[in-house]
């Protein structure tokens, strides 16, 4: 079951700055589903936290971490809720974010991130509705240029919002930001 959807190409372009910036803490994979992306972080030797409200989904990913060896701890909470994220400011390496969209929470992200800290991003934008898969309500969906614009205290190193090639094709919107201080 795990391992057989790789990280995200997003993920995979931005390996290098991930295991940089993981010297300065841990790696917090928001949302992390079945883990995909926290397993991949744990991959390169980054002592990874993964959060997800999905109890199951959660176990699973502590068994699949165990038997690969890598340093993957899982923590079930509920994201969704004026709690924010349970870690300290300040003291995350990096911050993964991938397929999930809770704008309340932006601040608490970009505060949660160590200074030099960087936050890999990318969700669905608006342009999703006419594939006709994937979210189709507003509260999940980026607008053009809004990715960018939850962050503004960060330093946006790279971004790009379009039509990926899939398969399945999806309109997305990546960032690959940095706080400065």
């Amino acid at each position: 079951m795990h391992g057989a959807t790789p990280p995200s190409p997003w993920f995979l372009a931005q390996r290098a700055r991930l295991a940089a910036a993981a010297q300065r803490g841990p790696v917090l994979d928001l949302a992390c589903g079945r883990g995909r992306h926290a397993l991949a972080a744990a991959g390169l030797g980054a002592c990874t936290l993964a959060i997800d409200r999905d109890e199951a989904a959660l176990r699973a990913l502590q068994a699949e971490a165990g038997r690969r060896r890598v340093p993957l701890t899982c923590l079930r909470t509920d994201l969704e809720t004026p709690l924010g994220i349970p870690v300290k400011p300040g003291s995350c390496g990096a911050i993964l974010v991938f397929r999930f969209l809770f704008r309340p929470l932006a601040p608490a992200i970009s505060a949660a991130l160590a200074p030099g800290g960087l936050l890999l991003y990318e969700t669905f934008t608006v342009a999703q509705r006419a594939l006709g898969s994937g979210p189709r309500r507003a509260e999940f969906l980026l607008e053009p240029g809004e990715l960018r614009a939850l962050f503004p205290e960060l330093e946006a190193l790279d971004h790009w919002e379009g039509r990926s090639d899939g398969p399945p094709p999806e309109c997305l919107a990546r960032l690959a930001a940095r706080r400065v201080r």
